[in-house]
């Protein structure tokens, strides 16, 4: 059978309601977002974050909103929306050369989604280092939660970032990153048009209604988010690390002492005096294991295939899907909210276009 040509909006418009429909979607669910990242980079033993509701409920408690669950938050909207925009403008590009070109839509599709995610990258990469330090650290000299991380602000910890690890330490776990968001952007953007065209094929209609277009966009999303979550997983770990060059990360925790006391508080300089087996380098061990072994491997490499084999080595199956019930939770209300609002502001700018543009004939 063969495809319905589609309505082509102006880029501009694509650019903007992506860009306004991510951003959104992005900032409403920091939260679930924050206990996601706590849960999968908790250098505890035994971790102090289990359940998605749990883990929620203990954050808001002890750390609030603004400094705990929402930490992190402006890292995120400096990413996000520049980020969104630019994906958007290069997947709607993508998508139409090279379905024009004769590509198979749902390979088109699929296509343009890495291609878009691969563009946005170099803008929501360092958002997303400083965004995951500070969701794991919580507010300044917390006394709930030691991560291994001081920062004061966003501001002070890019400053101390970069005095302490390097300019390439914003970048720090780039690969993983695209391995984890290349191949969930392809596969929720293929999920999503594929069910878009059934949608449409069931209603009759291009006009599929709120239900199904809140259905579609939440069931791609969130089965993209599942099938990728041990990327996510490795991604995360490798991130909230301190840069391996630096050496083992034997001087990142310590006492609220030494961190209140050091003259750079961006990272607590003062070795470990408490024993070996009291905390743990991210990555050695999940929320259901007992304590591991002296010596036990660490994940201190940026090769996201060795960190995928290294987790699924110490942890099993389940540590390489741990996390997963927030990340669906996640990408499911993130992608809902995203792609409604996406296709609710491109109606909305196509009564008042911020461009002139002649339908299916605009570029």
């Amino acid at each position: 059978m063969e495809e319905e040509e589609e309505t082509r909006h102006p880029y501009l418009h694509c650019m903007v309601a992506g860009g306004l429909g991510g951003t959104s979607g992005d900032l409403l669910m920091h939260s679930i977002d924050t206990v996601k990242t706590r849960q999968q980079g908790d250098p505890h033993i035994p971790s102090k974050y289990t359940s998605l509701s749990s883990s929620y409920l203990k954050i808001l408690r002890q750390e609030g909103v603004r400094r705990g669950l929402y930490s992190g938050v402006t890292p995120a909207f400096l990413g996000s929306f520049p980020g969104t925009l630019i994906f958007f403008g290069c997947y709607e590009y993508s998508k139409r050369h090279l379905i024009d070109l004769g590509m198979n839509h749902s390979l088109a599709y699929l296509a343009s989604g890495f291609i878009a995610d691969l563009a946005a990258s170099v803008v929501y990469v360092p958002s997303e280092v400083l965004k995951t330090r500070l969701q794991l650290q919580g507010r300044f000299n917390n006394p709930f939660f030691k991560s291994g991380y001081n920062y004061r602000s966003t501001l002070h910890a890019t400053r101390t970032i970069v005095k302490e690890e390097g300019f390439a330490a914003l970048f720090y776990g780039y690969k993983a990153t695209l391995f984890r968001d290349l191949p969930f952007s392809a596969l929720q953007f293929a999920f999503y048009e594929q069910e878009q065209k059934w949608a449409k094929q069931y209603v009759g209609s291009k006009d599929i209604g709120l239900g199904f277009e809140i259905l579609t966009a939440s069931t791609a999303g969130g089965l993209a988010g599942v099938i990728t979550c041990p990327l996510d997983v490795v991604k995360t770990r490798i991130q909230t690390q301190i840069n391996p060059s630096e050496g083992p990360m034997k001087n990142v925790y310590s006492d609220s002492r030494a961190t209140s006391s050091s003259r750079t508080p961006g990272l607590v300089p003062e070795p470990i005096r408490r024993p070996q087996q009291s905390v743990r380098s991210i990555s050695t061990s999940s929320p259901t294991t007992t304590l591991p072994k002296a010596g036990s491997v660490k994940l201190d490499t940026s090769s996201i295939f060795t960190g995928l084999k290294l987790v699924y080595k110490t942890e099993g199956l389940t540590g390489c899907f741990r996390g997963v019930g927030p990340r669906f939770v996640w990408t499911s209300v993130q992608s809902g909210t995203m792609l409604v609002l996406y296709q609710v502001l491109l109606r909305q700018l196509e009564a008042y276009p911020l461009i002139a543009w002649e339908g299916s004939s605009a570029l």
